[in-house]
């Protein structure tokens, strides 16, 4: 099997992790599913939408039920997701103010065949596309003189446990990164997305790599169209004013 299509069927297996939980996002969880001790309802009664991370274990706990051996990339993703929203030991530059999510767009940036993705090179790539390293060990876009509401997008490793260790980063080699933007972010979808393209088509430029959608195919301008459709359409949803009760006569 050959270099190009190992690395299509982990970014595969690692998409369907983001999309799974996208798809599977509001489902009521069953009692006692997953590993994690329920958190107490607030005192209004409302109800607490399930974190990224609690989706994911779970999807990864029924997944693996049933599979012969753990997938390096999958728990890669999953590992990467449910600590960025946990929080993690470390700097808190790039946290996420909320757990709460609606929506994750990701680009994946791939080697190109027969190649790997080196660590010194990340390094100079993302610090040329302005990104910060922080929270998790991985690079964030961090709004300028604001960093406390968070990150526009970030960019880790798809290669578990999912961040940029820089006490071994000469040893470091990877088919691919990702760049994921996860919704609500601090600023409108769309502007997001317009943030995050060009910083992701100028590090494949200095990486001299390969730009993927969430299916893993080339990311094309009718697949860029698509997005930015999806985001104005996000952004247009957040904005509408709540419907007004009619008055009564």
């Amino acid at each position: 099997m050959s270099d190009e299509t190992l690395l299509r069927i982990g970014i595969l297996i690692a998409g369907l992790f983001v999309v799974g939980a996208i798809l599977f996002f509001g489902r009521p969880r069953k009692p006692g599913q997953g590993r994690r001790v329920a958190r107490a309802a607030d005192s209004s009664g409302s109800r607490r939408e399930p974190t990224l991370g609690e989706q994911l274990e779970d999807e990864a706990a029924a997944d693996s039920a049933g599979a012969a051996g753990e997938d390096p990339t999958a728990q890669a993703e999953l590992d990467l997701f449910e600590r960025s929203l946990d929080g993690a030991a470390g700097t808190e530059l790039g946290k996420r103010v909320s757990d709460e999510f609606d929506k994750i767009v990701t680009v994946y940036l791939a080697a190109r065949a027969g190649q790997k993705l080196h660590g010194p090179d990340i390094v100079v790539a993302a610090e040329k596309a302005g990104l910060v390293y922080g929270h998790m060990g991985v690079y964030h876009r961090l709004i300028e003189q604001q960093p406390e509401r968070g990150p526009v997008f970030s960019v880790a490793n798809i290669v578990k446990p999912g961040n940029f260790e820089m006490g071994t980063i000469q040893e470091l080699e990877t088919p691919a990164i990702a760049f994921f933007l996860t919704l609500p972010a601090p600023v409108a979808a769309l502007d997001a997305w317009e943030a995050m393209l060009p910083t992701a088509e100028r590090m494949a430029e200095l990486l001299d790599g390969l730009l993927l959608d969430e299916q893993r195919n080339n990311l094309g301008r009718q697949r860029i169209g698509h997005i930015r459709d999806e985001l104005r359409a996000y952004d247009r949803e957040r904005e509408a004013p709540p419907l007004s009760k009619p008055s009564r006569w």
